[in-house]
């Protein structure tokens, strides 16, 4: 348990420093001009493109901390990376820049008039991130593989000092729009951090990585591919559901409410899923060791139980106005709007921390494709609700949304518990047979 906790903690740290970002920004823009356009700019246009654009380069963590093991799989794997960046930042910067823009906003998200140009300029702004993002995550993974996530942390926390600079300034000078506020603080955090893991993680690069044991069998370009292929359609699927939900919402009664409410609830239930996120990582590295299952599991029920608890707190006690209406900035009627849908997410922290437990034994088998199954099913059961939601049309678009997710999670969660169920079995059998430990990585 101690060796979990070790391992957990920094990481857990960097998770909810991050996690502190989205709220920062929401409150800083609530208190600009025109929030509620600028909000639902941000959060219904902006984050959700720019999440889905760069949804195949986020598994890069997990990609690198389970493949980085020497310098020639580092090497395969880093080429990738920077190809990656590059074609993602190409497409971005396709939308945000030419009139691929008015068709993917105006006719597929169906984004409330007002919102339109305000998202395109915050679009541009944001346009760093992708690339940014790329570097640091597959940095952060060779970290965490070679002992250092604590590094993690600290970089977040280089992140948050850049996303405060900007925001006082955005605040400080009060004309610039909000969109814009948000999206250059996204852009400066996630580039510094960048910056900051790139230079951090060049004396493991020299002194741990150029010595590691080269890995037999070798790493291959197909093999690399085989094993991240379902972990990008994974994220790229889930993040589908992003800009999905925002076209939905703009489709349902009280839009542009909901849609401006909507990254407010979002960073709550980031905030408090972030412990359980952060678990995944954690499950990945410390399957290896003999005797792990049970400390995993055991913290895995604890970590769900003092999330939910924390959230359950805050959405049944004055907590929930405090947040919404002293620290977020939103008015009385969206505050009411967002108490109303924070107990809809009420599930997520500790469904969080059940995908974080089955996803990591599913990566430790080295066979991904179950991940990318029950994302399937997330998607599918979000667009059938979704759908369902827009065609009965009788309540706030902003409840029938966060309703959808969570219900979508907790198939997703049932899927990969049902997908995850062989990998454990091998794991516990390498335990009761030491002699095994060799092959179950590759064999399971």
């Amino acid at each position: 348990m101690r060796r979990v906790v070790q391992t957990w903690w920094p990481l857990a740290a960097s998770w909810l420093l991050m996690s502190i970002e989205l709220p920062a920004i929401t409150a800083i823009v609530a208190r600009l001009t025109n929030p509620e356009i600028n909000l639902a700019a941000y959060g219904g246009v902006v984050f959700a493109l720019a999440l889905i654009v760069e949804s195949p380069i986020i598994m890069l963590l997990a990609a690198s901390t389970a493949l980085s093991k020497d310098r020639a799989s580092y090497l395969k794997l880093r080429r990738f990376m920077m190809a990656a960046g590059a074609l993602l930042t190409a497409l971005h910067m396709l939308i945000a820049f030419t009139p691929l823009y008015y068709f993917v906003v105006t006719g597929l998200i169906g984004a409330p008039p007002e919102v339109v140009e305000p998202a395109r300029l915050g679009l541009m702004l944001i346009t760093p991130w992708t690339w940014a993002i790329a570097y640091r995550r597959f940095n952060q993974g060779v970290l965490i593989g070679f002992g250092h996530s604590e590094v993690v942390g600290q970089g977040t926390l280089i992140r948050l000092t850049a996303n405060a600079t900007v925001l006082a300034i955005g605040y400080l000078v009060g004309t610039i729009p909000g969109v814009a506020v948000a999206a250059m603080t996204a852009a400066a955090g996630v580039m510094s951090e960048a910056v900051f893991v790139g230079l951090r993680v060049q004396p493991i690069l020299r002194n741990q990585l150029r010595y590691a044991p080269a890995v037999e069998p070798a790493l291959t370009f197909r093999a690399m591919m085989g094993f991240y292929i379902p972990l990008a359609m994974t994220s790229l699927l889930f993040l589908i559901v992003q800009p999905m939900g925002s076209a939905a919402l703009s489709r349902m009664p009280n839009a542009l409410a909901s849609l401006a409410v909507w990254p407010v609830i979002a960073g709550v239930s980031f905030l408090t899923s972030s412990p359980g996120i952060a678990y995944n990582e954690v499950v990945v590295a410390l399957l290896d060791e003999p005797g792990s299952v049970r400390s995993l599991r055991q913290f895995m029920w604890l970590l769900a139980a003092a999330t939910t608890a924390f959230l359950f707190l805050v959405a049944a006690t004055p907590l929930a106005g405090l947040w919404f209406e002293r620290l977020s900035g939103l008015t009385p009627q969206l505050a009411r709007l967002a108490r109303g849908g924070l107990w809809l997410v009420l599930p997520m922290p500790a469904l969080s921390v059940l995908q974080s437990w089955y996803q990591g034994a599913i990566l430790h088998s080295r066979r991904t494709g179950g991940i990318t199954e029950a994302v399937v099913i997330y998607l599918v059961t979000s667009i059938a609700l979704l759908w369902a939601g827009v065609m009965w049309g009788q309540v706030a678009g902003l409840y029938v949304g966060l309703g959808v997710f969570t219900l979508s999670s907790l198939a997703q969660t049932a899927w990969l518990w049902h997908r995850s169920r062989p990998s454990l079995h091998a794991v516990q059998t390498r335990d009761a047979q030491p002699a095994a430990v060799s092959a179950v990585g590759v064999s399971s």
